[in-house]
């Protein structure tokens, strides 16, 4: 049996005590105890809201060979019978096992920041590396302080790629992270108004996405965004951090890795991309001007890592949006069918510009009707009434007509858009998902978006539950 950690390797690693005959290794590590793998070794860590030790007990009955423990919980787990490794904090113990992991391997690493594509940008990567080698990237979005080290943690020994997704919605928070990680090649994917209400201005949210830099390996890559606005911040920081190589992607024409064209449709895009120089057309499977621009980023870091280039240009047509993040149904209803697009994973006013974007990208059917879906963008503190007011602009520019929305910070957009839109608002998630249940009809196309505290995975699922998804969308889910 292949593992990925040995016992003995853990337990040096971490500095544990074991109790119990351990099993010769693990195959895997999980701190879910509801979804415990078979070899996997169970990590109580101790969330913000749960403590793993309360469910030590449920994950040795669903099958842990072993669990990870602190000394300090040892007392209440009674007379749990089980292999264990006892450590003085288990998140501290997984970090330092992380940092065995990348010890121990070869692979090229590749760190992803930004204020908005960070997942999408990360589940690119892992399409167009993987023609090149075995590639090892973070499960959802596993880009946070327990994420991070979990996923590094994870890497199999014989990895020739990692790729890792790094989060933040404080200052100092990237910084001991990518110190972990030590990429080989770091992306910002762009710097836009997200978690404002922590910061005074987008300059401070780009001189926290900087602490990327660094945490990259001697010799290494910073991919920037050429056509964002902190551009020359940016590059500045990683000049300053002692970065050696800046490398751009975007539209700009001195970008290096650079969409020279853009033909979009609802279903993806045709692109015409210069890499290194040469100019080449790219199909890509999943649609929207942002995701296209990203690609020219995941291509860039394909090259500087020395994958396949041709092959990765080609798995690009396989891309599908990912769940929350644009991924799109086609549903039954009637005689018809409606399209939903999932966008309810997050929302900032950068993402909700390109989600809004997406709608005006497709093109209902027969008598339907574009409608958006949406609630509240969250941490805007004092900067919340105008950027949610603000919506109305993309959204009339785009003719979408008819505008549904939840959410006590959506009641700005709500007095801002004029009479010929059609506009429904409910305070709560829950009596809004009941709305549209009952109010969309054939033809349809249905953007659902918000940040992930609203809840709105409500309403994408009350859709997916009143009307059966068509067997030809299936590759969407």
């Amino acid at each position: 049996m292949s593992f990925l950690w040995t016992s003995e390797e853990m337990v040096a690693a971490m500095g544990g005590r074991p109790i119990g005959t351990l099993p010769e290794g693990i195959t895997g590590i999980s701190i879910d105890s509801r979804t415990i793998g078979d070899g996997e070794a169970f990590f109580a860590i101790k969330g913000d809201r749960v403590d793993g030790h309360d469910f030590a007990s449920m994950a040795v009955a669903n099958g842990a060979p072993l669990i990870v423990v602190s000394e300090a919980k040892l007392p209440a787990l009674g007379k749990l019978i089980v292999p264990m490794i006892i450590v003085d904090d288990v998140l501290a113990a997984m970090g330092r096992l992380a940092l065995a992991s990348r010890d121990r391997s070869r692979a090229r690493i590749v760190a992803v920041t930004g204020s908005v594509g960070k997942t999408t940008t990360k589940e690119m990567l892992r399409q167009v590396l993987a023609p090149s080698g075995k590639v090892h990237a973070a499960v959802a979005s596993f880009n946070n302080h327990w994420g991070v080290p979990l996923t590094l943690a994870r890497m199999p020994a014989d990895a020739d790629f990692g790729v890792f997704e790094i989060g933040m919605n404080h200052p100092g928070e990237i910084r001991p992270l990518v110190k972990m990680v030590r990429p080989h090649v770091a992306i910002i994917t762009t710097i836009a108004a997200a978690h404002l209400g922590h910061f005074k201005s987008l300059e401070e949210i780009a001189a926290a996405k900087a602490e990327i830099f660094e945490g990259l390996e001697p010799g290494g890559s910073a991919i920037l965004n050429r056509d964002n606005k902190q551009f020359d911040f940016l590059e500045k920081q990683a000049q300053e951090s002692g970065v050696s190589h800046v490398y751009t992607f975007g539209q700009h024409a001195k970008a290096d890795f650079r969409l020279a064209d853009f033909e979009g449709n609802a279903e993806g895009s045709t692109v015409w991309a210069v890499l290194n120089g040469e100019t080449s057309e790219i199909h890509i499977g999943a649609a929207g001007r942002h995701i296209a621009e990203n690609a020219m980023a995941a291509l860039g870091a394909c090259f500087l890592m020395g994958a396949d280039m041709p092959k990765a240009m080609e798995a690009l047509t396989a891309l599908r949006a990912v769940k929350g993040r644009g991924e799109r149904h086609l549903l039954g209803i009637g005689e018809g069918h409606l399209t939903l697009i999932d966008e309810s994973y997050n929302a900032n006013p950068a993402s909700m510009r390109a989600a809004i974007a997406l709608l005006a990208s497709a093109t209902p059917e027969l008598a339907g009707r574009r409608i958006a879906v949406l609630g509240d963008m969250l941490e805007m503190g004092e900067f919340s009434a105008k950027v949610h007011e603000d919506l109305a602009g993309p959204l009339l520019a785009a003719g979408v007509e008819h505008v549904w929305l939840a959410g006590p910070e959506m009641a700005a957009l709500r007095d801002a858009l004029p009479e010929s839109v059609h506009v429904e608002y409910r305070e709560k998630t829950a009596d809004l998902a009941d709305f549209v249940v009952r109010a969309v009809m054939p033809g349809d196309v249905v953007m659902v978006k918000s940040s992930l505290g609203l809840g709105f995975g409500r309403i994408v699922a009350a859709l997916l539950d009143n009307y059966p998804a068509f067997p030809d969308t299936e590759r969407h889910s």
